[in-house]
């Protein structure tokens, strides 16, 4: 006897991406015969089509890429989210990779205990994936989260603590030696720095590179602290201020601390370079337009979130596996400041 199947009870392409182990939207690109997929994954879904006896519809034909999404979860305050320039690129660089293969990149900005947790009850519900976790604090409670859900996560900066997920960050260390010994080349003895929070890696390696130059020149390291912004960079500069009146040289760990450091300055009637050089880190946009305009250390933002996407949509399409570390290189931007 012959068993007649009902349209209903037919194969879909999610069952043959299910089965093949990848996302949607890799079955829906190797059927449609993109170029853009590993050919192991190409293996797999038509062995799954296969095995299923999938038959496409044409009628109905999916476009090359079914819509997924990812996630970019900023754990900060939206008021910072909003203000630093560092997010607003970062993303853009990652939707410049996600928007071409059909991901669309949404985001959520995260701050107390209450929104941790529905941030974490979204993605791990289904919600997304894959996501990109962005300026993480200490012992990030989402870290956890997020393993446990087993969703392909892609961290932006070096965790504080191991946590087996991929990240991609900027050369921290390595920028603020160039930074300094920019300084000590141009004769400055009496440096201080404006270092970022010490519950992130950015913060920690930027210091780190900064006290370790200064240690080699034999040279005192004179430290106050602020969190990336221009405010925290107006204040720390003028309790540095306070407490060395006489420095000739201070290196911001980002360009925000470094315009505020500028308005302190300007307020205590000290002369840009003349009396004090400033130089900063990240090269945003406010370093060409700040008086004088600043001289930084830049990292590629952009890039920085362009690779963070290509990662999760390796983790995604379990076609490959990405780097565990990626630092991207920084180089010194010379303008009036310094």
């Amino acid at each position: 006897m012959s068993t007649l199947v009902g349209l209903d009870d037919r194969p879909t392409l999610a069952d043959v991406a299910t089965f093949a182990g990848v996302s949607l939207a890799t079955a829906s690109r190797v059927l449609t015969g993109s170029a853009r997929v590993s050919e192991e994954a190409r293996r797999r879904v038509q062995e799954a089509v296969a095995r299923l006896g999938y038959v496409r519809c044409r009628a109905k034909r999916l476009p090359e890429r079914s819509g997924g999404s990812v996630a970019a979860i900023v754990t900060e305050p939206s008021a910072r989210f909003f203000s630093d320039p560092f997010f607003a690129r970062l993303l853009r660089g990652a939707s410049r990779t996600l928007s071409p293969v059909g991901y669309q990149l949404a985001f959520l900005a995260v701050h107390d205990p209450n929104e941790y947790a529905a941030a974490a009850r979204f993605v791990s519900r289904g919600g997304v994936d894959g996501v990109l976790l962005v300026s993480s604090h200490g012992s990030d409670p989402l870290m956890l989260a997020l393993r446990t859900a087993g969703l392909p996560t892609v961290v932006c900066g070096r965790p504080l603590s191991p946590c087996g997920v991929p990240y991609v960050d900027a050369d921290n260390v390595g920028g603020a030696r160039a930074a300094v010994g920019h300084l000590l080349a141009c004769g400055r003895r009496k440096l201080a720095t404006i270092a970022g929070p010490r519950d992130m890696a950015a913060g920690i390696d930027r210091l780190q590179g900064f006290s370790a130059t200064l240690d080699a020149a034999g040279l005192e390291s004179v430290v106050a602290y602020g969190d990336f912004s221009l405010a925290s960079g107006e204040h720390a500069m003028t309790r540095l201020l306070e407490r060395r009146p006489n420095l000739d040289a201070v290196f911001a760990a980002s360009d925000l601390m470094a315009a505020g450091a500028l308005r302190a300055l300007r307020r205590s009637g000290r002369q840009v370079p003349d009396d004090i050089a400033v130089i900063g880190f990240d090269d945003d946009p406010i370093a060409q337009y700040t008086q004088p305009p600043l001289s930084t250390i830049r990292q590629s933002v952009e890039e920085q979130g362009s690779t963070m996407a290509r990662h999760v949509l390796a983790l995604i399409d379990k076609a490959s596996t990405p780097d565990p570390q990626t630092a991207l290189p920084t180089s010194l931007v010379r303008r009036e400041s310094a």
